[in-house]
């Protein structure tokens, strides 16, 4: 025998088998569809790799030496676990492609996305969904990573993110307006107006950087919130954190309509503005200009209405 250092090869283990079964190398060559000189060379690599005669090739049919009756078993089982894996990879990967994957904003996460699918389902079969709610750096490391097809955050046409157009493109899906409010004073008025004059600074809840919506509020607003004499006096990158210092009394937040309609139609929240005050913003579908599963495609025709 020669040397087994030779690598084996899966086609050997199935000509074996094969042959294992029928005894007969021609009936063997055939039912494999490869010519028998071939098939016959396969059978010698095997027994060379294994390092012993597997066949007893002098009786007719030939019949497996004991060395054979050894190695079958084992031969068997290499293929069917084999199988098994490529079958259970092949689901995986299935499931993997038949899967929506989203990163969201916290606050469309809360207020926007799950009746948004819901309006969907009645023109899609939606299948397995996975959703990452993150300030929007965040969710834009993830996209940019690849860990999710598609972004849901706010957006505005005068301030950039970081998914660059010549790779992502978008679709806007819906509008929203960022709203400064405030709790009602005593007298049913705001608490903190943004044309009120008085000699203290004004209370500002701010966005962190980490934050769209800070992103938004701070390229449109920064300069008139100079000169209205703000101060920041709470910081996050959370609007519904926000939200809740402006219930509780602490400042002036610029928060989404969609997260404050309770609020604002029982006057728990006022507006502490008037309509230059508010910023008009898109929410907005991000996705990868490449190829994605056809689930996504399908998704993505739906939602930026190629198709209706």
């Amino acid at each position: 025998m020669r040397s087994r250092n030779r690598p084996i090869e899966l086609v050997w283990l199935e000509d074996f088998l094969t042959l294992s079964g029928s005894g007969s190398f021609s009936r063997a060559a055939e039912l494999r569809s490869i010519a028998q000189p071939a098939f016959s060379r396969h059978i010698r690599s095997l027994e060379e790799w294994v390092g012993a005669t597997l066949f007893d090739r002098s009786t007719h049919p030939a019949s497996l030496t004991e060395a054979g009756r050894q190695f079958r078993p084992a031969a068997e089982d290499i293929l069917r676990r084999l199988a098994l894996a490529r079958e259970t990879a092949r689901e995986t990967h299935d499931a993997a492609a038949a899967t929506l994957r989203f990163a969201a904003t916290h606050v469309l996460s809360l207020t926007f996305f799950p009746d948004w699918l819901r309006g969907l389902e009645s023109r899609l079969q939606l299948g397995r969904i996975q959703l990452v709610s993150d300030s929007l750096q965040a969710c834009e490391e993830i996209m940019l990573q690849g860990r999710a097809q598609f972004l849901l955050c706010h957006g505005h046409a005068a301030v950039a993110n970081r998914l660059e157009p010549a790779g992502f493109r978008f679709a806007r899906i819906d509008t929203d307006t960022l709203l400064p409010v405030t709790v009602p004073d005593k007298a049913g008025r705001p608490r903190f107006a943004l044309m009120r004059r008085s000699g203290s600074p004004l209370p500002v809840l701010d966005y962190s950087s980490e934050s769209g919506l800070g992103r938004i509020v701070h390229a449109l607003l920064g300069a008139a919130l100079g000169e209205a004499r703000s101060e920041a006096v709470f910081t996050a990158h959370l609007a519904v954190v926000l939200k809740t210092m402006a219930l509780e009394g602490r400042g002036i937040a610029w928060l989404p309509q969609s997260l404050i309609r309770d609020e604002l139609g029982d006057g728990r929240l006022l507006a502490a503005g008037g309509r230059d005050w508010q910023i008009p913003v898109e929410i907005r579908l991000f996705r990868r200009r490449e190829p994605e599963p056809a689930a996504a495609e399908a998704f993505w025709e739906i939602v930026s209405g190629r198709r209706r």
